[in-house]
């Protein structure tokens, strides 16, 4: 997704992908409704949903189960489902279109930077010569590593089994099952994906080496230790275990190498949020570094990136603590629980703890101003078509109500869209290529400066 995000703005840019082949497993991943979004603001959604499967956006807070609330802001309010190798070859195909190249089989071992750029060297000797490096490379990030960058937090206290296989016995008697623990094991489920395939999750005993994949007979043992029977399961398709390691970054750029992603931040899987961040990170960063190197950024706009991403994610380690808390079988947290499901029949509760889980609820701080300022403009039809179908480019957007006002010397860099016909409470109002309202107002001379803010100083005709 960077690498595209870097080419919609002409940078020439190289992934150096560690894998020589696409993964073996058929996991499925979720993109919740922020990330699906962002894939429609650049033309890719329907390419990706026709892959996908779409399911309610609901339950996913600690798996309590209440229906999504009435009336949201997004005609994407949905979850979309899709198997991870299908999503990984998409935005690979997407980017190679756009110009990008990438490398298989190319593990970075050492890097050095000084004030003109970044030296790396591979696995295999090979050293490459860039302007700026960005560790987009995992939990167990050798670019973060090689930074030296502080991963401070909590180290895993419980493991939990996670795969896809299939069962030996009727879907009445897992449903039975299921029923009769629900409540009581939020750690424990298995639910169908078709064919006689499911999806098992099941707590593991203690924390293990999660560079060890479990195998059958871990999950036999653990399905019988907490159901009493191990549903006949058989022929799994992939296995996999993860613990509750919570960690940030202490930062997010050292010079001119960053880190993005799992890279950044890692949390449990609960919620489904870990795929989504990275990938708002990356939407976040593609625009800024792209304007770094090709000359027009203002003079902080690359620090915006750790100002505006590692609060964020800060907020997701958090409240993935709050669920893991949540799953907990021990009395106090099924107090808890309780509590809360109750409240999350209140829809203020219920869309606010929605809104956090899907990243439609994040506002930056661009400082005073409306409460839209910071926030991302929900895609609304215009006369000229869908709002997000003018984002493709990837360039800011001026919605401008009243006619009057110019984007001037921004250009090359900003559309102008006069008179929007949109559904639209402000005047005029100043969009970042990633959506977000980064300036609500109707004078000229308000608009040049943040216009300066944001896109640097204005191109001067000759």
């Amino acid at each position: 997704m960077l690498a595209a995000e870097l080419r919609l703005h002409d940078v020439r840019v190289l992934v150096l992908e560690q894998e020589t082949e696409p993964a073996s497993f058929i996991r499925i991943v979720g993109l919740h409704i922020r990330s699906i979004e962002l894939l429609a603001m650049r033309g890719l959604l329907e390419r990706v949903r026709e892959r996908g499967r779409q399911r309610p956006a609901a339950g996913f807070f600690a798996a309590i189960n209440k229906p999504a609330p009435e009336g949201p802001d997004s005609p994407y309010a949905y979850l979309l489902g899709i198997p991870q190798p299908v999503i990984v070859q998409l935005l690979e195909d997407h980017a190679l279109e756009l110009g990008a190249q990438v490398r298989h089989g190319a593990a970075v071992a050492g890097l050095a930077q000084d004030d003109d750029g970044v030296t790396v060297e591979l696995a295999d000797g090979e050293r490459l010569r860039a302007r700026y490096l960005v560790g987009c490379d995992g939990a167990r990030s050798t670019v973060r590593k090689l930074l030296g960058v502080g991963f401070p937090g909590e180290p895993s206290r419980t493991e939990t089994l996670m795969g896809e296989m299939e069962v030996g016995v009727p879907p009445e008697e897992i449903a039975a099952k299921a029923a009769e623990l629900r409540g009581i094991q939020a750690r424990f489920w298995l639910r169908p994906f078709g064919g006689g395939v499911y999806s098992v999750v099941v707590p593991a005993p203690g924390v293990s080496d999660r560079a060890v994949p479990p195998t059958l007979e871990d999950f036999r043992h653990g399905l019988r230790a907490i159901a009493g029977t191990d549903f006949g399961v058989h022929s799994p398709r992939w296995l996999s275990r993860f613990g509750d390691a919570t960690r940030l970054a202490d930062r997010y750029r050292v010079g001119r190498v960053l880190l993005a992603g799992d890279a950044a931040h890692i949390h449990p899987p609960i919620g489904g949020q870990g795929l989504n961040l990275g990938v708002q990170d990356a939407f976040n960063l593609g625009w800024k570094l792209a304007a770094q190197i090709r000359g027009w950024a203002p003079e902080t706009l690359l620090d915006t990136y750790q100002a505006e991403r590692r609060p964020v994610a800060a907020d997701v380690l958090d409240n993935t603590r709050a669920q893991m808390e949540l799953l907990s079988t021990e009395p106090g947290p099924q107090a808890v629980r309780r509590l809360l499901t109750e409240l999350m029949d209140f829809d203020v509760v219920n869309r606010h703890l929605l809104e956090k889980i899907t990243g439609t609820g994040i506002r930056y701080d661009f400082g005073p101003g409306p409460d839209l300022l910071g926030r991302r403009l929900p895609d609304v039809d215009l006369e000229q078509g869908n709002l997000y179908g003018l984002l493709h480019r990837g360039r800011g957007l001026l919605l401008d109500r009243t006619g009057r006002l110019t984007v001037g010397g921004w250009s090359d860099r900003v559309d102008h869209l006069g008179d929007p016909a949109a559904a639209l409470e402000v005047p005029c109002l100043l969009l970042r290529p990633d959506g977000h309202v980064a300036w609500i107002g109707d004078d000229q001379h308000d608009l040049d400066d943040h216009l300066s803010r944001w896109f640097g100083e204005p191109h001067r005709a000759r």
